[in-house]
């Protein structure tokens, strides 16, 4: 049989915003093929006709550097389509619309270097363009309404192309050749200077202006792909943070490579992150610890290189070399993505605004990465998709309560929205209606299922519930730990169901089986039966949340002795105070118990003097990491009881240890370090025992507390020395950011 000179190619995956279609015309040209091309939103159409089809076909299954395949298909064409003659070439189709999506439309990516190179190309027509784009950069989830992904289903379709931006657009031979996002100074979103007040300034150059301001000590708003900012320079940090009431929180900050170079540590890995597509928030280790501690006042430093094109436009302006770009919202509140709001809610924050006028459909704040591990799941990351087979039904997984995603899986595929948020916040939990819907209409889903947290008071459970009463869809309540776990153990567990795992998960708070909080836990079994085998003591948390906010009565919930009390006498409590707390623990009112790995670290936080009260969340345990980091650890002994067939590990033990080295006058430093060191260790020496015990070689390793360096890599080398397999998923953040896709995974294969 002869190779084949005509077809139908079928291509599945993300190949919609991603110059797909341009792509594969420029391959047609090269290989003399007559035909067209087609978009279907999760699919391209390819009718292929020319003696050189095969080398066609292989080139066109690689794909754009910004595409995703999942598959290709070869179909015969029949004869009326065969003697088509096409023009006597290569066409575009208009788009349609396939009947099962299962693609999706790819996150915002940062601008890339060719279109830079037009920005400051004197003469150019992007010259000073603060939207330049092409087919491999810029906005794309932020700014569409449906699929499939063209302008005029995008808030692009606002802006009529004028004839420059036209040809481009037409012609096979530009970068631009169906660029839905083409825009110049003519035709395209234009900026402004607004006043305090909102007024237009009326600004020649908004730009440079701007950048005269931020250098002047101003603050200023800016709008950019997914909400707005608030930026200033290194001199103006305490002003902002004050204004903010964020005196104590570390900000994120914007600067050239150069820059981050200088004050940071940047190995191959962090390099190649910093200037990946995402170009998201990459936290790094301070070259000098107790430098720019305006900005943050950790050992560390959250850093991103200019990731749009104005970015570029305002640094090549700018006499400093650092901006402070926090988001310009309140923590766990939805970015701001209106200019009216945006001045409406910044009032007495910020001197300027910095604006344009192209809509923010679908706002995205930026992602966080640590030493490799996503910390926040957003711009550049998500929508994340991956594949998976969960079965037949369409499921929604409405996540937790805390740095909340939704995520939706469909017909071998599961989508995770970007970072939420509180949802506790009544803005936030509209953002997640919000954020549902739209993947619903970006998917075509139809739920079956919808799978919640196990706390029947979190807000993402009523919503799941009254959304099942909707649609008819049955609901499936998942324990958040479980849910951890499955994230995390996700790909084995759907290749093999049964497949057994030891379960680690760490993190703050979590309603467990017995109605207690949980949050340092250990499983044995298969996804849908992990069994509780061992977990951190259940210690008091004196006034439930507010032992959270003033960590001083969670140490005093875990030690109420004689030494404790002196200490806190020592800072000033009244001797009436601890009478309260102590009638408060003795009667239970309003003492419930946790074994949550988060007040561990905070009730040794303010056992050092380290944090007494937090004020953003992660302080107290934040905090106590970066006082490790110049200290040594000691190994202290392990206290491990057994509790009807269950292992605990003492950490009142643990704090009583670091209360004796305190009393002995050993450092801070270094008693932190030991907290983090002997927690970890004696924690993971349990998961090893049971795991060697069953003859199980899976350890699965999840949850916030794990971002901590010091406890993730203890546990990962404990593990990993007993020649067990230490697995933890990348694609996801440890913390509250994976539990939506755990519960889709849970559901999935209880159905299935």
């Amino acid at each position: 049989m002869g190779s084949r000179v005509s077809g139908r190619i079928v291509i599945k995956g993300i190949v919609q915003g991603v110059g797909f279609r341009p792509f594969v015309y420029s391959q047609a040209k090269l290989y003399g093929i007559r035909g067209s091309v087609k978009n279907l939103g999760s699919e391209v159409s390819i009718i292929a006709l020319g003696s050189r089809f095969e080398e066609f076909l292989k080139a066109v299954s690689v794909g754009t550097v910004l595409s995703k395949i999942d598959s290709v298909e070869v179909f015969d064409i029949d004869d009326s389509v065969a003697e088509s003659d096409f023009g006597g070439g290569f066409v575009i189709e208009k788009s349609g619309r396939s009947d099962s999506l299962t693609g999706f439309i790819p996150a915002d990516v940062a601008i890339c270097d060719e279109c830079v190179k037009d920005i400051f190309e004197k003469g150019g027509r992007y010259e000073g363009y603060w939207a330049t784009s092409c087919v491999n950069c810029g906005p794309r989830y932020s700014i569409i309404r449906e699929v499939p992904y063209d302008r005029e289903r995008t808030t692009m379709d606002e802006f009529p192309m004028c004839d420059g931006c036209r040809g481009e657009y037409e012609s096979p031979q530009s970068r631009r050749h169906h660029a839905q996002t083409i825009a110049c100074n003519a035709c395209g979103p234009k900026l402004f200077l607004l006043d305090s007040d909102g007024n237009d300034l009326k600004s020649a150059s908004p730009t440079d202006d701007a950048a005269r301001l931020l250098d002047e000590g101003h603050i200023v708003a800016i709008k950019g792909i997914g909400g707005y900012h608030i930026a200033c320079i290194e001199s103006s940090a305490v002003k902002l943070k004050t204004a903010l009431g964020r005196t104590e929180q570390a900000l994120a900050i914007m600067a050239t490579e150069d820059t981050v170079a200088d004050i940071a540590v940047v190995g191959a890995g962090e390099h190649a992150i910093l200037n990946g597509p995402e170009h998201p928030i990459v936290v790094l280790y301070k070259k000098d610890r107790d430098s720019h501690r305006e900005i943050s006042n950790l050992d560390t430093i959250g850093c991103m290189l200019p990731y749009t094109g104005l970015h570029h436009l305002l640094f090549s302006k700018l006499k400093n070399r650092i901006l402070i770009m926090t988001s310009a919202n309140a923590p766990g509140n939805p970015m701001i993505t209106d200019t009216e709001k945006a001045v409406a809610k910044l009032k007495g924050c910020v001197d300027y605004y910095l604006a344009h006028d192209r809509t923010i459909l679908n706002r995205c704040d930026d992602s966080v990465v640590r030493e490799g591990y996503i910390i926040r799941l957003s711009r550049g990351y998500a929508p994340k998709r991956v594949n998976i087979n969960l079965g037949k039904d369409c499921i929604l997984g409405t996540g937790p309560e805390l740095y909340t995603t939704v995520s939706v899986y469909k017909n071998g595929f599961c989508c995770t929205s970007p970072h939420i948020g509180n949802i506790k916040n009544p803005q936030t939990l509209e953002y997640l209606e919000d954020t549902v819907g739209n993947l619903k209409t970006l998917l075509g889903a139809d739920f079956d299922v919808i799978a919640h947290d196990m706390h029947p008071q979190f807000l993402s459970t009523r919503f799941a519930r009254r959304l099942s009463d909707e649609t008819g869809a049955e609901t499936v309540a998942v324990q958040h730990h479980r849910a951890h776990i499955a994230a995390a153990f996700s790909k084995y567990a759907a290749e093999d169901a049964g497949r057994n795992c030891v379960g680690i998960a760490l993190d703050g708070v979590g309603l467990g089986d017995d109605g207690t909080v949980w949050g340092g836990e250990i499983f044995i079994g298969d996804i849908l039966n992990l069994r509780r085998v061992g977990h951190l003591e259940s210690v008091k948390m004196p006034g439930g949340d507010l032992a959270t906010v003033y960590p001083e009565r969670m140490l005093y919930g875990m030690l109420p002795c004689e030494d404790t009390a002196n200490l806190l006498l020592n800072r000033g409590w009244k001797d009436s105070e601890l009478a309260i707390l102590d009638k408060q623990i003795e009667r239970g009112f309003n003492v419930p118990l946790t074994s949550s790995a988060g007040r561990v670290l905070d009730a040794a936080s303010a056992l050092l003097g380290i944090c007494r009260e937090r004020t953003y969340d992660g302080e107290p345990a934040m905090k106590l990491e970066a006082a490790a980091s110049a200290g040594r650890a000691e190994k202290w002994e392990s206290v491990v009881t057994r509790d009807g067939g269950m292992s605990v590990l003492s950490t009142s033990a643990l704090l009583k240890n670091a209360l004796a080295a305190k009393n002995a006058g050993r450092s801070i430093n270094d008693i932190a370090a030991s907290v983090q060191f002997n927690l970890a260790d004696g924690f993971a020496e349990i998961a090893v025992e049971k795991a060697l015990d069953a003859g199980i070689k899976d350890v699965v390793l999840s949850g916030g507390v794990c971002i901590n360096h010091t406890i993730r890599e203890t546990i990962v080398r404990k593990v990993s020395d007993a020649g067990l397999n230490m697995i933890i998923n990348r694609e996801y953040p440890f913390g509250d950011g994976c539990i939506s896709y755990g519960q889709c995974v849970y559901a999935g294969l209880l159905r299935r």
